[in-house]
């Protein structure tokens, strides 16, 4: 069973930056997208980003501008979040899809406070 292991959460102070990364934990074959999604107390899941096999990515409209995803040659995705705002504390999960399944990670706790 491959796992998606989540890693970059924390705490940090609003205007802050964090990096997170998912990192299969075995080869993810026919992978066709991989994304981001997050999970604030009380809220439901939520899209955060999502990039293509072919590099396309697109973005929730309150990212605005100040995420970035990406993926690399060994098929990890990062999120690269710049200034963040409390709004964005959430439980953060990344999502592969492939043309047969949906992988989730375990999460990771993002929190912006001061």
């Amino acid at each position: 069973q491959v796992t998606l292991v989540e890693s970059g959460g924390g705490l940090v102070q609003p205007g802050g930056s964090l990096r997170l990364s998912c990192v299969p934990s075995e080869t993810i074959r026919n992978i066709r997208a991989m994304g981001w999604f997050r999970q604030a107390p009380g809220k439901e899941r939520e899209f955060v980003a999502q990039i293509s096999s072919v590099g396309v990515s697109n973005y929730a409209d309150f990212v605005r501008g100040r995420f970035t995803i990406s993926k690399d040659s060994a098929k990890n995705t990062h999120l690269q979040m710049n200034a963040l705002e409390p709004e964005d504390t959430a439980v953060y999960y990344c999502n592969y899809r492939t043309y047969s399944n949906e992988l989730w990670g375990q999460g990771i706790q993002v929190t912006v406070s001061s």
